[in-house]
């Protein structure tokens, strides 16, 4: 038997929430639960026992609830509360406004997670029975039991990253769907082309030809020479980022555009078509690379980029994609907080003496996550520390990784040392991030 009574890190951080969230939902604060819609909300105000205090239902937009807030706190003080909590689903944007109104009538807000509502909902009554008026009450309840988190208050600054990201990632969804459709006309009517390059899509050469002939091996041809079709190739290059021509690829394009046809009836069609997708191509790659732009801009503003550059294997861009779904790296109380967030934490499953198989826990921001796994990608691949850390994982003969679990490892071990680098100010060091001490690091570093 363990005599072991210290509390561990976890238990102290625990409990340091849950002060933190007694203070914005103090015993003698009423709850105000909001079931938010687009033109109906419902408001309850209950005590911490959940015994419904008052309850009313608006006719109106979200930015129109100041007046119910004002209701709400009428009501608690008639009960014999001090004051009031707003608590919430985060429901589309619509919560962002209510925390303004909240903001202005100096009401805390707090948001509960719907998957926790989802939860609560099937524990009330054993039955899947929803209602807003019992999503309200449910809400209000799961506050009360400071199953809650204080919403994030973005900055300017980071509210643009934020938006940047997000329009970011639509560029490059739309961007991969672009190159997949061409891809797959292609292959119905012109295979042969798409062997002209070991990897077509990112070959300038190629991509440029292509937005020349419109996809069609008639425009190739219509050039009176090959040297004719190169120099019209040439002049393109440069809208696709680079500078020299290179020419084995448009000697196979042009004897590619004498080969036989497929798919007679459909063909013109197809290849109208995969000129027009590929004229969408053109554009989400020029957005994604204005946006990234911008990106690297805001992470200037912020002093960050000395410090990202320090870390060889991340770009700035790639950093930046990860802080726009991280916000602040201040907010959180440590390290392995923002690996949970990202939804890249260990989920054991253990009971007494059986123990499961333990993946990541899959919770969070999947945009977060996406983002944090492109950048393992090119940190296994440009990163000594990481590349021998991978080899490592997918080589060692106990529980050896398979390639993406141990990428994801690597992704969980690069968000954690980008939050001491940019929380500290402290720019990156092999040696500490391959696991050697903080005077090992110093010592290299003062000898550099």
């Amino acid at each position: 038997m363990s005599n072991r009574s210290r509390l561990s890190r976890g238990d102290n951080r625990r409990n340091a929430r849950i002060k933190r969230l007694r203070e914005i939902v103090p015993h003698d604060n009423a709850v105000i639960g909001l079931d938010l819609a687009s033109a109906k909300q419902v408001v309850v105000v209950t005590d911490h026992d959940s015994r419904v205090l008052a309850r009313r239902t608006y006719r109106c937009s979200p930015g129109e609830l100041g007046q119910a807030l004002q209701w709400a706190r009428a009501a608690a003080t008639t009960a014999g509360f001090t004051g009031v909590t707003l608590a919430c689903e985060p429901t589309g944007h619509r919560w962002r406004v209510v925390g303004e109104l909240a903001a202005e009538a100096g009401i805390a807000m707090v948001c509960v997670q719907p998957m926790l509502v989802a939860r609560a909902r099937e524990a009330e009554d054993f039955t899947r029975d929803k209602s807003d008026d019992k999503d309200a009450m449910l809400i209000a309840r799961l506050a009360c039991h400071l199953h809650v988190y204080v919403p994030e208050v973005l900055s300017p600054v980071w509210a643009r990253l934020r938006h940047l990201g997000a329009r970011r990632v639509e560029q490059i969804t739309r961007r991969s769907a672009a190159r997949q459709q061409v891809r797959d006309l292609l292959e119905c009517v012109w295979p042969q082309v798409l062997d002209c390059a070991s990897k077509p899509f990112d070959a300038a050469t190629w991509l440029a030809a292509m937005r020349v002939a419109g996809c069609d091996p008639e425009q190739v041809r219509g050039h009176a020479t090959l040297e004719a079709f190169t120099a019209a190739v040439a002049a393109e290059l440069p809208a696709w980022g680079a500078r020299r021509v290179y020419r084995p690829i448009l000697a196979k394009i042009w004897a590619a555009a004498t080969a036989p046809a497929g798919l007679p009836g459909q063909r013109a069609a197809a290849i109208e078509r995969a000129g027009s997708v590929l004229g969408d191509l053109v554009y989400h790659a020029a957005a994604c690379t204005q946006v990234e732009t911008k990106m690297t801009a805001v992470i200037e503003e912020l002093g960050y980029t000395a410090l990202i550059e320090s870390f060889p294997g991340i770009s700035v861009v790639g950093a930046a994609a990860i802080l726009a779904e991280t916000g602040d790296l201040t907010r959180f109380d440590s390290a392995r907080a923002l690996v949970k967030h990202a939804g890249l934490c260990p989920r054991e499953n253990a009971s007494g003496t059986y123990a499961g198989k333990t993946t990541i826990s899959r919770r969070g921001r999947p945009k977060l996550r996406l983002a944090v796994y492109r950048a393992a990608f090119a940190a296994t691949a440009n990163n000594e520390v990481y590349a021998a850390r991978y080899t490592h994982l997918t080589t060692r003969k106990v529980n050896p990784l398979t390639n993406n679990q141990a990428r994801v490892a690597i992704g969980a071990a690069l968000l954690r040392q980008l939050f001491t680098v940019l929380t500290t100010g402290t720019p990156w060091n092999p040696t500490i991030a391959a696991g050697g001490t903080t005077k090992q690091g110093t010592a290299q570093q003062e000898a550099a």
